[in-house]
């Protein structure tokens, strides 16, 4: 069995979750929508004179924005870095059409939330990672239904398709996990998943996943992915340029038993997209 008859095999027993990196989000943002962990960085340095150590690194740029100019700065700018919606793109709305049983959104754009409302017949909702002091309690996540309205927990059971955003997202409330300080909270405890949603660790125990649009080359994005994929069924596949790997990003592949996959986003949505059809085809004979 080949890779791609493998994917369509997970596909069908509903055995693959997504893994979107901003690669994804790229295809129809527009020029002045960060698309990259260099992009946001840039970003943060038009809005603010930083320091040498912080520039180039998202993650300490916010922080030296939090902690000189106080955290309703640094959402302020957020909210102005993803301000222009983002579109759903083909891929988007292919995976939507999909109902996977989960798609993990490493990126701060509502383009896979649209894509999702888009399908009135699909039951679905969001989870995403918050801030502690944004909110004045101490929990790690918080859930939407479809319409972006708060909901208990308990209602993630009932979704068919879940959207977990871990860093957070524009849409629908600003929420982000950003600077190297809400970094430190949730890897302190990543370890033993606490900072994870139970529904996500129930849902991964059944799929492998599907990597499409990231990378690996930043340790936190790396420690965020482990985790989250953690308990998962291996093997893995990753969309990657295998020539321009970095040896840790090469360690890491090997280390979670992720298979490299030299495809481009459109043959991987022509992939799906003929998934779809012979899905769709096969059911009408039925």
């Amino acid at each position: 069995m080949d890779i791609l008859s493998d994917i369509s095999d997970h596909l069908s027993r509903q055995a693959l979750a997504f893994y979107l990196g901003p690669d994804v989000t790229a295809i129809t943002a527009n020029q002045w929508t960060p698309v990259s962990i260099k992009g946001l960085a840039d970003f943060f340095g038009k809005k603010v004179a930083l320091p040498k150590r912080a520039k180039g690194n998202p993650w300490a740029a916010a922080q030296y924005i939090e902690s000189r100019r106080h955290r309703k700065t640094l959402t302020a700018i957020m909210n102005a870095a993803f301000e222009n919606p983002v579109p759903p793109s083909p891929l988007h709305q292919l995976i939507a059409a999909l109902h996977p049983p989960l798609i993990v959104d490493s990126w701060y754009d509502g383009a896979m939330r649209q894509a999702l409302s888009q399908d009135k017949t699909l039951n679905w909702g969001e989870i995403q990672g918050i801030n502690h002091a944004a909110i004045n309690e101490y929990r790690w996540f918080t859930a939407y239904d479809a319409t972006g309205e708060e909901v208990p927990m308990e209602s993630v059971k009932e979704w068919q398709t879940l959207l977990y955003k871990p860093h957070g997202s524009v849409s629908p409330h600003q929420n982000y996990l950003i600077s190297d300080s809400d970094y430190v909270e949730v890897l302190t405890e990543i370890d033993i998943q606490t900072p994870i949603p139970e529904s996500v660790q129930e849902r991964r125990s059944s799929c492998s996943f599907l990597f499409i649009g990231c990378h690996f080359d930043d340790q936190m994005l790396r420690s965020f992915a482990r985790q989250i994929i953690k308990r998962s069924k291996a093997p893995h596949f990753a969309l990657v340029d295998i020539e321009n790997l970095t040896r840790n990003e090469r360690r890491f592949l090997e280390e979670m038993q992720i298979i490299a996959l030299p495809l481009s986003l459109k043959k991987i949505a022509d992939f799906l997209s003929d998934y779809l059809s012979s899905t769709l085809l096969e059911r009408r004979a039925e």
